[in-house]
């Protein structure tokens, strides 16, 4: 399958970089398997960093083979899906051995019904309800070098 990342520079050789930024699933190299979702991503980090071209870097990736990955994968928004998403975008520092993630992700569109859960406002069902008919995308979080290895880099395209 195709996986892609959004960038403001090609990425050749996939790498997990620490980050101070709350992101839904920890510290990880992120992808989807949405282009538009990954050029969204890309034209916002080269608005975020102030530098840079739009960049789509195109990876493939055997997902019928995760033989040796500890996988965590969330198939829906549910309550634990926006449990684990709250932990992780809160820094409450969950400490975890998954070498991959899979999941929705909380996007742009998302963050106001996220922030309002967050502020106590919505519960976890109406949080849940809220979001279900979003059409949420995916992502899937390589957070190990064991996972980068699964991993074949394809090429770039720029905007």
């Amino acid at each position: 399958m195709k996986l892609y990342h959004g960038s403001n520079i090609a990425v050749s050789k996939s790498e997990i970089l620490v980050s101070d930024r709350r992101l839904d699933f920890g510290t990880g190299f992120y992808f989807t398997t949405s282009s538009e979702q990954a050029q969204n991503w890309s034209e916002l980090t080269v608005k975020r960093k102030g530098t840079g071209t739009p960049t789509v870097s195109i990876y493939e990736f055997d997902n019928q083979d995760l033989s040796g990955l500890k996988c965590l994968k969330f198939p829906r928004a549910d309550k634990e899906w926006l449990r684990f998403v709250t932990a992780n975008r809160k820094n409450e520092n969950i400490q975890n051995d998954y070498d991959l993630i899979i999941g929705p992700v909380a996007n742009d569109r998302t963050m106001p019904v996220i922030s309002l859960y967050f502020a106590g406002i919505y519960d976890e069902d109406e949080t849940i309800k809220r979001l279900l008919p979003q059409m949420l995308r995916d992502q899937y979080v390589f957070r190990t070098e064991l996972a980068l290895q699964k991993l074949i880099f394809v090429k770039a395209v720029t905007k």
